[in-house]
């Protein structure tokens, strides 16, 4: 089973269906009055958590104070992170915050970017019948063409992701300091949903290098807590080692691998709704030729992640200000912290491969070929006698999704409000039947007493 990291707080949910309504791959269905998600065809995007009215949808992470368990504790920060604080805090200043607060070490996980690239053009060389490549950077994307997707997950390129790639650099620097594994602990600041899972329950992995995950936007805030409390005049110790090169910089956001790989015909997509609308075309082949495909969940790729604290356009521009000027630096002859890891590149690269992407199509009916050939052919004809008009009364997002809900056991045909009232007016139901089916999805409480016009 897939890990999430959403999770339904059940007592505040107010069964309001804004959710079931924009899941890309309709995992939500209502009852009793609630919302509660189908796991099978979750991909942790976070588009039920960003319309959620009153926070019913929570992301499960780890606790701060966790960090306190190891006397190594290790700060794994993504790019954007950086680019939510205003352009008068500086990097080296949310660097010395971090320490302040008690991670021993910090370290920004697009200092494997590099290797990362060096990483999948060495796998597009070795595997030069397989196109489009697609990278395996965004879990939210990995886990859609898993299940919706399945005949392209081949396609998706099995290779550890900068976040792993740093952290395994970053145990191998400190085991030769003298470091015990078990002192270390290592925490990735996550900028979403998607990334706890993928940390929680690695695809192709039994298990990932990392011990915790800490909700960036809680971070955030206690981060710029932190430096305001202290004022402008606060002393701290500037650190040298937090440069990024302009390429690492960009590497998250969106153009940001297309930019760095060698294909000659690539695409960099972001949305999932503009990534879904790809991949359709892309399995019907609609378009050829393409030899790397980018795709991110979110727009504006991690700037506009789920728990980004600022507007994404802005956090972008921040960062390709920050790029610019690791540009200029690097004119200038200055080494970005990223080259230093030159030195374990080979055996970084070597142990990027993880185990090719399985299929989990969450459209499998049955594990029987007879049985599920029959249930399509009784969800075709259910179709064909349902209104079509996705009106989601029934507690599903699409009379598709009903008519599949229906035949797998998950739910009453007769929670169709319009297949109800036929029975009704055939004398086949009465109404009071009726009222307990609507109650059964909906709950008994929608409308209390008359209502005067």
């Amino acid at each position: 089973m897939f890990y999430h990291a959403l999770q339904i707080d059940e007592p505040r949910c107010i069964g309001c269906s804004r959710c079931m309504k924009t899941c890309p791959t309709e995992a939500i269905r209502i009852h009793g009055g609630k919302a509660f998600i189908q796991e099978h065809r979750c991909i942790d995007c976070g588009k039920c958590y960003e319309v959620c009215p009153v926070q019913a949808i929570t992301i499960k992470d780890d606790d701060f104070e966790a960090i306190h368990r190891y006397s190594h504790s290790v700060a794994l920060l993504p790019a954007v992170f950086m680019g939510q604080f205003p352009d008068d805090v500086s990097v080296s200043r949310v660097y010395a915050s971090l320490q302040e607060l008690g991670f021993a070490h910090v370290m920004e996980v697009e200092s494997a970017a590099g290797i990362f690239r060096d990483a999948k053009d060495r796998y597009a060389r070795e595997h030069p019948d397989v196109r489009p490549l697609i990278s395996s950077f965004c879990p939210a994307i990995v886990r859609l063409i898993q299940i919706k997707y399945p005949s392209l997950s081949e396609n998706v390129m099995p290779i550890k992701v900068p976040l792993d790639l740093c952290a395994m650099y970053i145990v191998e620097e400190l085991k030769n300091r003298g470091i015990p594994r078990e002192e270390i602990g290592l925490f990735y600041i996550t900028p979403c949903a998607a990334k706890v899972s993928a940390v929680k329950a690695p695809v192709g992995e039994e298990q990932s290098i990392i011990d915790g995950v800490i909700n960036m936007n809680l971070l955030f805030n206690r981060v710029y807590k932190h430096i305001k409390d202290q004022g402008k005049h606060h002393q701290y110790k500037p650190l040298n080692r937090q440069r990024l090169s302009a390429d690492a910089v960009l590497s998250t956001l969106t153009n940001g691998e297309r930019r760095m790989c060698s294909a000659k015909r690539s695409y960099a997509i972001d949305g999932i709704e503009n990534v879904m609308d790809f991949l359709d075309k892309l399995e019907n082949d609609e378009v050829e030729g393409i030899e790397f495909l980018e795709l991110r969940a979110c727009d504006q790729s991690c700037a506009g992640a789920l728990l980004s604290v600022d507007n994404r356009f802005l956090c972008g521009e921040r960062m390709y200000t920050r790029a610019r000027k690791a540009a200029e630096r690097e004119r200038n002859g200055e080494m970005a912290r990223d080259r230093e890891m030159e030195r374990y590149k080979d055996c970084l690269i070597e142990h990027s491969l993880v185990d090719e992407v399985q299929p989990r199509s969450m459209m499998v009916l049955d594990e029987n070929i007879a049985k599920a050939l029959e249930k399509m052919e009784k969800i075709e004809n259910m179709k064909a006698h349902l209104p079509q008009i996705d009106c989601g009364v029934c507690g599903a997002p699409t009379c598709e999704a009903f008519a599949t809900d229906v035949v797998c056991g998950q739910a009453n045909l007769h929670c169709c409000v319009f297949y109800r009232l036929h029975l009704e007016s055939k004398g086949k139901m009465t109404l009071g039947e009726g009222r307990t089916n609507m109650y059964s999805v909906w709950g008994d409480d929608r409308i209390v007493g008359e209502i005067e016009v």
